[in-house]
Formats: C-alpha cells, sequence, structure tokens
C-alpha cells in the first residue's frame, strides 16, 4: 500500500484499542508510532499505563516511550519539539508518522499551532508545596479570584492544572485564560480517526484491564517505582492506577478497594477524554467494536478530503 505522507493521528478514550490499530495502519503505511499518552513518556510505568511491551510491537520503532523519569516534570512544550522534529524527520523519509494515545493536549500541542508559556522551577516549586499542604480546593478558590475564567475551566480536583494557572499568572502578570491553548492554525494535513466503544462495553473493558493490570504486578511494578521517587514525581504519582497503589501502601485502602477505585477513576478519565476530543470536529469518530473497523480506516485514508469526519457518537 502507497505510503500516506501526512501523520495519522488515532485519538479517544483509553482502553478502545488504539495501540493495536496504529501498529495495522503503521504496517500497511510504512509509519512508525509516535506516543501521544503523557503517562507512558515515564520510564518502569509499564503495566499501569497499558505500555505495548517491545516484543509486542511488530519490529514498528516507537518514539516518546520511556524518555522520562518518574522524578521528572512533564512539560507539554518540550513534548511538542520533540514530536515535531521525529514527524518531521519521518515526513523527510517518506515515512508515515502514526500518533497514538489519548492524551488530548498532546496530540494538539504536536497538529496545531500552539504556544505555550515557560515555566519557573521554583515558582512551580512554591506552588505545588501549598498544594500538598492545602489541598487543590483552597489552591482553586485563589485561581477564581485572580482568573475567573480560567478556574471555570479547570476542575477543582485537578491540582496540576491550577498548580500550572497559578504559576502562568505569576510569571507573565496576565490571566491564564489569555494564554490557554485554542486550536490553532493546523501544522500538517493529518487524519484525525477516534476510537469510542459504547460506554456498557466501554466499561466492562476497563474493568478487565485494571484486574489484569493487577494481576500482572503493577503492585510490584509501583513499589519498585517508589524506591526510584515516584512519591516526589508530581506528575508520574498522579497517574491512574499507581496513585490507587500508592494510597493502599498507605493504608487508605485495601487491595480491592485500590482496584475499585482505580477502574471508577479511569470510568471518569474517560468522560473527561470524550469532552475534549469532541470539541475538535476534524476527527472522524468510528466505532472500534465494527468488525470491519480496519477497512473503514482504509477507505476513510484513501479519500481525497476529509471534510466531512464520520460521527460514531457512543451510547
Amino acid at each position: 500500500m502507497a505510503t500516506v505522507l501526512r501523520p495519522i493521528a488515532l485519538v479517544g478514550p483509553t482502553a478502545t484499542g488504539k495501540s493495536d490499530l496504529g501498529l495495522e495502519l503503521a504496517r500497511r503505511f510504512n509509519g512508525e508510532v509516535i506516543n501521544t499518552d503523557s503517562m507512558q513518556l515515564y520510564r518502569g510505568m509499564d503495566i499501569g499505563t497499558a505500555k505495548l511491551p517491545v516484543d509486542e510491537r511488530r519490529g514498528i520503532p516507537h518514539h516518546l516511550l520511556d524518555v522520562l523519569d518518574v522524578t521528572d516534570y512533564a512539560v507539554v512544550a518540550a513534548y511538542q519539539a520533540e514530536a515535531r522534529a521525529i514527524c518531521d524527520r519521518l515526513l523527510a523519509q517518506g515515512r508515515t508518522p502514526i500518533l497514538v494515545g489519548g492524551s488530548g493536549l498532546y496530540v494538539q500541542a504536536v497538529l496545531d499551532d500552539l504556544e505555550f508559556p515557560d515555566t519557573d522551577a521554583v515558582v512551580r516549586g512554591r506552588f505545588e508545596a501549598e498544594l500538598e499542604q492545602l489541598g487543590p480546593e483552597t489552591l482553586h478558590a485563589r485561581l477564581a479570584e485572580l482568573d475567573p475564567l480560567a478556574a471555570a475551566n479547570v476542575l477543582p480536583s485537578n491540582g496540576r492544572r491550577i498548580v500550572r494557572a497559578l504559576e502562568v499568572i505569576e510569571l507573565t502578570g496576565r490571566p491564564f485564560s489569555a494564554t490557554m491553548p485554542v486550536r490553532g492554525e493546523p501544522r500538517y494535513g493529518t487524519v484525525q480517526i477516534g476510537l469510542d466503544r459504547n460506554t456498557p462495553e466501554l466499561d466492562e473493558r476497563i474493568a478487565l484491564r485494571v484486574r489484569r493490570m493487577f494481576d500482572a504486578g503493577l503492585v510490584e511494578e509501583t513499589r519498585e517505582l517508589e524506591k526510584l521517587g515516584l512519591r516526589d514525581g508530581v506528575t508520574a504519582r498522579r497517574a491512574l492506577g499507581y496513585q490507587q497503589v500508592l494510597a493502599h501502601f498507605d493504608g487508605r485502602y485495601d487491595l480491592a478497594e485500590a482496584v475499585d477505585v482505580t477502574a471508577q477513576t479511569t470510568r471518569r478519565y474517560v468522560r473527561r477524554q470524550r469532552s475534549w476530543f469532541r470539541r475538535d470536529h476534524r476527527i472522524h469518530w468510528l466505532d472500534a467494536a465494527r468488525p470491519d473497523l480496519l477497512d473503514t480506516c482504509l477507505r476513510l485514508l484513501d479519500q481525497p478530503t476529509q471534510d466531512q469526519p464520520l460521527g460514531f457518537v457512543p451510547r
């Protein structure tokens, strides 16, 4: 099959089957996979992020996996520069970049011309210390006083985002809402394919995935990462599964509760992913359960224009 000289992005909620489809499209279009899952950037966070094992990648190169230590702070602007450089290099080589993952801001940072304010470790560290001491609700109330519009768009429980908003306000002297990324001009003629499933089916897949993660050694993996500084990692320690296992270590949950809370939290995360991606009307939504999924994708990619995205909406 001929090379598609434009990126393909597979987006949508977790546990819908993006990784497997990404491999098949990479094989057919002389492609390489670029990770767009913010938690798969971290070394050692394999089981809990459902990172595809090397021996299951069919020899297809994967980029931007395992590039951060768990103590590192994930910075979207740095990711953006790396991912775009890889895209540009692959396209120049006549290869197809296949972006795969469910972190909406990371996808958008690659595909659209977004600019991100600088960060300052000292200022950020001060707000992170306050977050630990006072909790996200208190900082969210402060954000509401400084920038009501930003506060309305950031969940009171999203401590990391609240810290970032307060950091930007202090560094720039401007409201965070004035710098919040909005969709800019597309950088590539990317075809975006969104995978989703009907909610009861996806809930079952999430429950099964979470049970398998714990059976596969998520507790042991978290224990090893704890030795490497996981609790000090502002981003990594909040990852789904790892956060709940750390709470189990602290005596807040027994193991069965940690499993249940991980599944519940993942279902809530799916709702946030859907909300983010549904705002982008360029995405062609497909039911990941359809038996002709691959053939449908191939027909879609063969279209000369992408003006009328398909519109599967999960029930």
